[in-house]
């Protein structure tokens, strides 16, 4: 039988632990234990946490778990999933409030932003960046996502949104599930339409950056594009 977390020495219980040292002298199960409360006659919340973290490979991984997957995890019911849920969002947040203000210079310093959020998605998930005139991004807009490996999307309605956002400057993104990020040629000519559509209301497509599980590619590096581009 463990310990409960009441009958652990102070300076082992999380939140004892966190008042005296401060947040960062904690482990990341001890953190997700002060989330998850209370455990149960087998294990306490300690124990649970880092048996979902081993469940889930890593901390970031925890975030590809389902509301279904938390709840099928013993010790944690409907509330504390949707708690962990909600507490993994406001962390994606964070860190794209912390992206926003990059400058980019290459495909590449878009693609790390998004790499390992896509590793593990199982649609297909389509973004704008918005830049200023500097390339700055100033905004990551979370336009739409599909099914396994397709998505439907209106020229139309992407350029709204970008004109509502008064932006002149764009990256667009996607991901394949299949983690190969070879453009396909419906990505090539959906870009070729987007650059086109976005010229006649004075926005401007700098790229589209398609990512895989641990590789990216940008459709403007590739040669055959560019020189398409420039007869456009």
């Amino acid at each position: 039988m463990p310990l409960r977390i009441k009958e652990l020495p102070k300076s082992e219980r999380p939140y004892e632990k966190l008042e005296k040292y401060g947040e960062n002298m904690l482990s990341n199960a001890e953190l997700l234990a002060i989330i998850i409360k209370t455990g149960t006659k087998e294990e306490n919340s300690i124990d649970i946490a880092n048996r979902i973290l081993l469940m889930s490979d890593s901390l970031k991984g925890l975030q590809n778990l389902s509301l279904k997957d938390l709840v099928n995890i013993k010790g944690i019911g409907k509330v504390k999933a949707i708690q962990l849920k909600s507490v993994c969002e406001l962390a994606k947040r964070m860190c794209k409030e912390n992206d926003i203000m990059i400058q980019v210079k290459y495909p590449k310093d878009v693609a790390e932003i998004f790499l390992e959020e896509f590793k593990m998605e199982k649609q297909e998930m389509f973004k704008i960046i918005l830049l200023n005139t500097k390339n700055y991004i100033t905004k990551i807009i979370d336009f739409a996502k599909g099914k396994i490996n397709s998505i439907n999307l209106d020229i139309r309605e992407i350029l709204q949104e970008i004109i509502k956002q008064d932006a002149d400057r764009i990256i667009i993104i996607h991901n394949h599930p299949s983690g190969d990020p070879t453009p396909s040629m419906a990505d090539i000519n959906f870009t070729k339409k987007l650059y086109k559509a976005s010229e006649i209301v004075g926005i401007k497509l700098i790229d589209h950056i398609v990512i895989g599980r641990n590789k990216y590619e940008s459709i403007f590096s590739r040669r055959d594009f560019k020189d398409e581009i420039i007869r456009l």
